[in-house]
């Protein structure tokens, strides 16, 4: 009766104080020499919200012989801490201690979810492999719980070789195991195998729960792979699982990245649950990345309506949107209002505002905002300076920021590619010459531009020139029919947007094959024969050239196609011969 009597005490402690109270009365009646109760208090000591790990230490190190409950609660408090490495160091200690001929401890399935936890949130792949070895030494592979949470490691450290061999190893699979893996491949760049193996589990009759259809739309938002991306949806809803919040969120996602924000806003619209902040953050984005600034606005007004009070991402969300619309005014008006709000301006909102300034051709008051900053600027300020530069022509500014780029040892292509383009438009082909030896001198490779497209459930994939696709022939073919109409329509090559000193007609030929109009052509044979309303959509893994959104407006007005393009920055939807970002790009 007396330890029922001493958990209920513990159980019942919801603060630090109630804690230091009952150590001290447990040191008095002698209750530490209780096994059973002693673990019941450093486990409250060492994870619960209203603990000290710090205590559960001291009471630790009194101990004469821990057991491996003792053990088990520094390691699951030390994992769930905001240093989860010393986890894995205490879970060494313990693996030393058990060794001893003495010892009363042994490293348990406990003690290895405990410590595996701590790998995958410190991201300590070569522990990961360690503690592997001690499962397969310790005969634990048969405990399908804890296989999972090793798969879940393994994911998380971005070793998915060793994920995947671990899942087709393991002797029995929970959906959590699954799911694990689903998750690991669709934040590991391999969105398209997480997608395999989705529909495999569905093949297996295995139910999917909100999990499952969290990472796989991930994937689908990652691929722009739409047709998969309403596939789950439709799932989504008939599994009834369309008004979990998390499930919503990043259905939200999946339309807003696939090109669709109007059915991303239904979703939005129709979700009837309490929305978290997440939810109105995530559709703030999808229009502010759509061009559609009013709309995106209107939602972070209505933030304040619902008695929500917006987080930095709301901002950013915010000023993203004027950032892409050019509305200045406005968005120097919400920056100046996050202090406000409590929030305090991080590197991303002064990217945008220094975007916005820079855009609008206010150079010097964006090249003044990022000097009056109390923090060290990051390159990506100096980046955007100098992308602004480049869209009105300003050399001296370029030359300020690419000096302060390579201050700090920054050697991305783009940067030198841009201030290549500022010369090559003044016509200084000599500085064009430098900067292309600098490049050679500091071995910059430049990022190769890549396009793809989804048809019939395949991503083709495109590179500049590419003649790898099996259709190349007809591809090209293609193209050559597109310039002859596009030129009927008026359409005059953006020459000037070749960094070779060489004549015109080569200049234009060189700019024919991008990625993103091969990816477009392709597009346009596939839906030959359908109907109007089916869109050619394209995901391009770096900012849409100047010459192919020219081209993609002439494309758009001919064919009578809707062209949506998703580049690095922001969408554009080609429609009629316009551009969802009026040019202001």
């Amino acid at each position: 009766m007396a330890r029922v009597y001493m958990e209920t005490l513990i159980q019942r402690c919801v603060t630090f104080s109630h804690i230091k109270q009952l150590h001290s009365h447990f040191l008095t009646a002698g209750h530490l020499q209780s096994s059973f109760l002693r673990s019941r208090l450093l486990d409250r000591c060492a994870v619960s919200p209203f603990g000290d790990l710090s205590l559960a230490v001291q009471i630790f190190r009194r101990i004469p012989k821990p057991l491996t409950n003792d053990w088990n609660a520094i390691i699951r408090g030390y994992a769930a801490s905001s240093q989860p490495s010393l986890a894995f160091s205490w879970y060494r200690s313990m693996l030393s201690q058990a060794s001893s001929s003495s010892s009363l401890c042994r490293v348990d399935a406990l003690t290895c979810s405990f410590a595996l936890k701590a790998c995958a949130r410190a991201l300590c792949s070569s522990a990961t492999r360690q503690i592997h070895a001690q499962i397969n030494r310790r005969g634990l592979f048969a405990d399908a719980l804890l296989c999972t949470t090793l798969l879940d490691a393994y994911s998380k450290n971005g070793d998915l070789i060793s994920a995947h061999k671990l899942f087709d190893e393991m002797p029995v699979r929970d959906v959590a195991s699954w799911n694990a893996l689903i998750a690991g491949l669709a934040s590991g760049n391999r969105a398209h195998e997480a997608l395999e193996l989705y529909k495999r589990m569905e093949l297996e009759g295995l139910r999917r729960n909100e999990v499952t259809v969290v990472a796989a739309l991930g994937a689908c938002s990652h691929l722009g792979a739409i047709e998969e991306g309403e596939k789950i949806h439709g799932y989504v809803k008939d599994a009834n699982l369309d008004q979990n919040v998390f499930v919503s969120n990043a259905t939200i996602d999946m339309y807003t990245k696939c090109g669709f924000v109007d059915k991303a806003f239904l979703v939005f619209d129709q979700f009837t649950s309490k929305k978290s902040i997440v939810t109105w953050n995530t559709m703030i984005m999808g229009f502010a990345v759509h061009g559609e600034a009013h709309k995106a606005l209107e939602i972070f007004k209505k933030l304040e309506l619902n008695r929500i009070k917006p987080d930095d991402v709301s901002f950013l969300a915010a000023l993203t949107a004027c950032r892409h619309a050019g509305l200045v005014e406005y968005g120097t008006s919400i920056f100046n209002s996050m202090a406000c709000n409590g929030v305090e301006p991080n590197m991303k909102h002064y990217g945008c505002v220094v975007d916005l300034l820079g855009r609008a051709g206010k150079l010097r008051e964006a090249h003044d905002i990022i000097c009056s900053m109390s923090m060290v600027p990051d390159p990506i300020l100096w980046q955007s300076l100098l992308g602004a530069s480049e869209i009105h022509k300003d050399v001296e500014m370029a030359e300020i920021a690419s000096k302060k780029l390579i201050e700090l040892g920054v050697n991305n292509d783009g940067d030198f590619v841009l201030l290549s383009n500022i010369y090559a438009a003044q016509g200084r082909w000599k500085d064009v010459g430098r900067v292309r030896d600098d490049m050679e001198t500091k071995q910059v490779k430049k990022i190769p531009g890549l396009s793809y497209i989804e048809a019939e459930g395949t991503i083709h994939k495109f590179y500049n020139s590419d003649k790898n696709h099996q259709q190349w022939r007809k591809i090209y073919e293609k193209i050559d029919e597109i310039r002859f109409k596009i030129r009927e329509d008026g359409y005059v090559a953006q020459t000037g947007l070749v960094l070779h000193d060489i004549g015109e007609e080569e200049k234009e030929n060189a700019l024919c094959y991008h990625s993103e109009k091969l990816a477009v052509a392709y597009g346009l044979m596939m839906v030959e024969g359908g109907g109007e309303e089916t869109p050619v959509r394209v995901i391009k893994n770096l900012r849409i050239c100047g010459d192919c959104h020219v081209v993609f407006k002439h494309i758009s007005k001919i064919y009578k196609r809707e062209i949506i393009v998703r580049d690095r920055v922001r969408f554009h939807r080609f429609k009629d011969g316009y551009c969802s970002c009026k040019d202001y790009w």
